[in-house]
């Protein structure tokens, strides 16, 4: 059993996946209990964030700069300064927004890159992004077990 909480954990820290993979992997695949599932996986999709915030303009800077992959790095930068320029003047309340809405390219590594787009200070920025992350487990949690017992209710 904790190797399947392991699991989700390590899951929920991986960027595009996060939360969102971790939740669904938790209670659909691996059949796990939803209250610890998202405790879990919020565990591990906040867990990388401190980091983020305080270290990802530098390394992704010099990631940019690589010969043959430095391309690729620049194009994640662009498209988090796009994203950052519609959250804008929102700041905030936007980043909140956009962590808490479980879209594919949001989620907390996202949010974070944007925070430091927009130089927003460390700890707000965490505080707003680990309540985007509650809210995305709350939402994913309640679409993965909710949608389960509403197949379930279909076909008995």
């Amino acid at each position: 059993m904790l190797e399947k909480y392991l699991s989700v954990f390590i899951m929920s820290m991986v960027p595009v996946i996060e939360l969102r993979g971790g939740m669904i992997t938790a209670v659909t695949v691996l059949g796990l209990p939803l209250l610890p599932s998202y405790l879990v996986c919020v565990a591990g999709n906040i867990l990388p964030v401190p980091f983020l915030l305080l270290f990802v303009r530098v390394v992704l800077g010099w990631c940019c700069r690589l010969p043959k992959i430095g391309g690729w790095f620049q194009r994640i930068w662009d498209k988090a300064e796009e994203k950052a320029k519609k959250i804008g003047k929102w700041e905030l309340l936007g980043l909140l927004i956009f962590v808490a809405v479980p879209l594919p390219g949001s989620g907390a590594w996202t949010g974070s890159l944007i925070a430091t787009i927009l130089r927003l200070k460390p700890l707000p920025a965490f505080l707003v992004i680990f309540a985007g992350v509650l809210i995305a487990g709350i939402i994913m949690g309640l679409m993965s077990f909710g949608l389960l017992e509403a197949i379930e209710a279909l076909f008995a």
